[in-house]
């Protein structure tokens, strides 16, 4: 059966795991090795890559053993609320993450191609101009939380944006997002239903009058995408660019905040965002497991048969955390020169790695800048992660800073204050040791 469980397999919901993936994914490669048997969702199983070469070996296959067509999986699904749940990740679709050979070169080439459409001094303005009015929103209080008051509007309102609608659209945006993230039942299909009208409005508007955005560029593309090609394309996109680029916004700020290598970087350039982001993309990487693979005949692979419709998942954060194995190696030593598969890898990495950490770059920066002596409102143990099996996000991030008044007559609250007026008398414990830069690397669509 395509959704076959297996048993004593290990689970990937519930807040156990959410709480600390990376002592689970330890767990697991103890008692399997590179590929280990997981729970996605009561009584769903799926193979879990756990191993960095291994996991290359899946995102660089040029389809000899490995497809990203789910159906005959999808087909299998036992009928309950948790494992149809799954489809909306996981389900096909006709677009560029869930195809395989030619179809997928054409849509591919529609993806990569309107995404070099996006100028980098104007994706930095958009976002610079929003990150400063939701701060605005919180400067003069002192405190707030970076994610359901930053990161999650900031990236809603970033996307609409760039597909083409007002910034009214994009607060309705944020709030269905937020909705369809965190409900259930019905308001879940309440939530759903919202997103959907919002989609077909986008899409109706778009065809009726083209703009300067990435739906009206979907439209012209040269693949001609069918109507259905490009709604589904946007939605893939969106979707790839909301909850992924929030997450690593407030992930990367989690770890700025509470690593004193990073905390010096505020007085004394010790190391930069962009280090944090790569190190979040290592280790702690928003899309924690995803990229959705199945064979197309059985495969002995890493020591464990997997079967046709089975689903195998890449674990690109027990990836980026797992060590080399072999003579001549010490100890949590890798080979691969540190790189990460934040964004994926091969055919299917993200097309648009590089405005996704431009995002987050501006985004954590702005924070820094205007916000004087940002810190954490909580010991970082205490933050609480949302459980899920696919992602690693938090629920909030509580911070506290100096309250400024953007109202004030006379002086500018978002001029950065001279260095020492950041510097905390007993900087945070590290939560990881040090680390030279890393390079990017990475699957997306």
């Amino acid at each position: 059966m395509s959704s076959r469980y297996f048993p004593g397999a290990g689970r990937l919901h519930g807040p156990e795991f959410a709480a600390d993936p990376q002592a689970v994914y330890a767990e697991l490669r103890s008692r399997h090795g590179a590929v280990a048997p997981v729970e996605v969702a009561p009584g769903v199983g799926a193979h879990l890559v756990l191993d960095h070469r291994a996991a290359w070996e899946v995102l660089t296959d040029q389809g000899e053993y490995w497809s990203k067509d789910p159906r005959p999986w999808q087909e299998g699904l036992p009928d309950t609320p948790e494992a149809q749940g799954l489809v909306g990740m996981i389900g096909y679709r006709p677009n560029a993450l869930f195809s395989d050979g030619q179809t997928h070169a054409r849509f591919r080439q529609a993806v990569t191609d309107t995404f070099r459409m996006i100028q980098p001094h104007k994706l930095r303005g958009h976002v610079t101009e929003i990150a400063d009015g939701l701060i605005r929103e919180f400067a003069g209080t002192g405190r707030a939380d970076l994610v359901g008051q930053y990161a999650r509007p900031l990236m809603a309102r970033v996307i609409n944006r760039l597909y083409g609608r007002t910034d009214d659209a994009g607060q309705d945006l944020d709030r269905i997002l937020n909705a369809l993230t965190n409900s259930v039942g019905q308001d879940a299909v309440t939530a759903n239903e919202e997103f959907g009208r919002y989609m077909s409005e986008l899409i109706t508007a778009k065809y009726a009058q083209p703009g300067d955005d990435l739906t009206s560029w979907f439209i012209s593309h040269p693949a001609q995408l069918t109507t259905e090609e490009v709604l589904q394309h946007v939605v893939l996109t969106l979707g790839a660019g909301c909850e992924p680029s929030s997450n690593l916004i407030s992930n990367t700020t989690a770890r700025m905040l509470t690593d004193e290598r990073y905390y010096s970087s505020l007085t004394d350039g010790a190391l930069t965002t962009l280090d944090a982001l790569q190190e979040v993309l290592r280790n702690d990487p928003s899309m924690a497991n995803y990229g959705p693979y199945f064979v197309l005949r059985p495969v002995h692979f890493h020591g464990t048969w997997i079967q046709p419709g089975e689903l195998v998942l890449v674990s690109y954060a027990a990836a980026g955390s797992s060590p080399v194995a072999g003579a001549g190696h010490q100890a949590g030593e890798r080979s691969d020169g540190g790189a990460h598969l934040g964004f994926g890898a091969g055919a299917h990495r993200c097309p648009a790695a590089d405005p996704a950490l431009l995002i987050a770059l501006t985004a954590i920066d702005r924070l820094l800048t205007l916000l004087p002596g940002l810190e954490l409102a909580v010991p970082f143990d205490a933050l609480t992660w949302r459980p899920g099996p696919f992602h690693r996000a938090l629920a909030e991030l509580p911070v506290t800073f100096t309250p400024v008044r953007p109202d004030h007559p006379g002086v500018s609250p978002w001029t950065s204050l001279p260095k020492n007026s950041r510097t905390r008398s007993t900087p945070p414990a590290p939560t990881s040791p040090g680390r030279a830069p890393v390079s990017v690397s990475g699957d997306r669509s």
